[in-house]
């Protein structure tokens, strides 16, 4: 019965994407059927066959190890942070990236990670009928992060049009790092953190074509160049300012942390003066409880579940892994599999702040005005996307 749900939850998200779609007659259903065909075959070999998930559990053991390797640094500046019964959130999660943020950076510097991006991102365009540039983009925003990925796309951005920008925006609320994927493995399940990667990039050009179809000319898709073509600074200059980027980054986690979860804190304290029970978290798995029945949970766990998918959309993704990482392992193996393939992406409400500032800096105002505009459809196709892929990986997980 509970799978029968969870494959209704599928169409159901899907029909709502569809019920704000800004062109419903123009939505390519038989690419939409074909993507989702796909995603489910993703998933089942991820979940169900042996080479799948031995592959899973290899590049799990593979992150596991390198993230390792950063605590020896930190060990060796900060030993009494490394070297104790429970390392905190901050030294387990986000000081190993001054060491994987530069490593990616180098990546880059040398040229790999830009050839990796343009292959995949060729073969996502040939085998799902997408559009060059989203095709690439797409990957390209799951390895760098929406900011960097639209920053060197900046001159496609410019030319491109309006409503190609706006697919644009939608699918960068689903979008993840590269650099973040160690810190998401060290708090929960590694192997459904590294099967939400791929079912995000396919849900993300579900829901875009749903809520934004649109059709190209051959003449039109083209990708005009990247701002990476421009002259390179000297390496170590380079590299010094990606351990700088790094920095600013745990920094500004950090303070988002503290901020998110004490205002949570207090509004939880204010709350309770009406009554002793009344919390934020309440309040939204109330809100929340339907998507989460519909994933196929029974009645206790979907409200577990809509608590967190909540509080993901209201603060960010950190702060529900970190509270939820000591509880996973009692959960079911479905309620551990759906919370961990939800959270698993940016799709919060301080990313869509994130992205419109990004693009900001890339385009004139008449076209940031109207962008700004669908900052309710981006959210919503970030929630769907997630959505989507916790129903998708979920139906093999039980």
């Amino acid at each position: 019965m509970l799978i029968l749900i969870n494959l209704l939850g599928i169409f159901v998200f899907l029909g709502v994407g569809a019920l704000f779609s800004k062109n419903r007659k123009e939505i390519p259903w038989r690419i939409v059927a074909r993507l989702l065909v796909i995603n489910i075959i993703l998933a089942a070999f991820f979940n169900v066959s042996p080479i799948g998930r031995n592959l899973v559990r290899i590049t799990a053991e593979g992150f596991a190890a390198f993230v390792n390797v950063a605590y020896v640094g930190i060990g060796y500046a900060l030993p009494n942070w490394v070297y104790v019964e429970q390392m905190n959130f901050v030294t387990a999660a986000l000081l190993p990236l001054l060491m994987i943020v530069p490593f990616f950076d180098i990546l880059t510097y040398l040229g790999i990670f830009p050839f990796i991006i343009r292959s995949i991102g060729k073969l996502i365009a040939i085998v799902c009928q997408s559009p060059k540039f989203e095709s690439f983009y797409v990957i390209e925003m799951m390895f760098l992060g929406h900011t960097d990925a639209l920053a060197v796309s900046k001159i496609q951005l410019q030319k491109m049009p309006l409503n190609r920008v706006l697919v644009i925006a939608f699918m960068s609320m689903s979008c993840i790092s590269a650099a973040m994927i160690g810190a998401y493995c060290s708090m929960m399940p590694p192997e459904y953190i590294l099967t939400a990667i791929p079912l995000n990039v396919i849900n993300a050009m579900i829901v875009a074509k749903i809520i934004m179809p649109i059709k190209i000319n051959a003449e039109d898709d083209v990708i005009y160049g990247l701002d990476e073509k421009k002259e390179r600074p000297p390496f170590f200059a380079y590299l010094t300012e990606s351990i700088l980027s790094a920095g600013r980054l745990i920094f500004i986690i950090t303070c988002a942390f503290i901020a998110f979860v004490s205002l949570a804190a207090l509004v939880n304290a204010i709350l309770a003066f009406f009554h002793p029970n009344l919390s934020l978290e309440k309040i939204l798995g109330v809100f929340m409880f339907p998507v989460a029945f519909l994933l196929g949970l029974t009645t206790d766990e979907a409200f577990i579940l809509a608590e967190y998918i909540g509080k993901k959309l209201i603060t960010n993704e950190f702060v529900v892994m970190l509270e939820a990482k000591n509880l996973i392992q009692n959960y079911s193996p479905h309620l551990k599999a759906t919370l961990t393939l939800f959270v698993t992406s940016f799709a919060n409400l301080s990313s869509i702040g994130i992205i419109i500032g990004a693009l900001k800096s890339i385009l004139p105002e008449d076209k940031m005005a109207v962008i700004s505009k669908h900052a309710g459809l981006m959210m919503l196709s970030g929630l769907l996307v997630s959505l989507l892929t916790a129903a998708i990986g979920g139906i093999f997980t039980w």
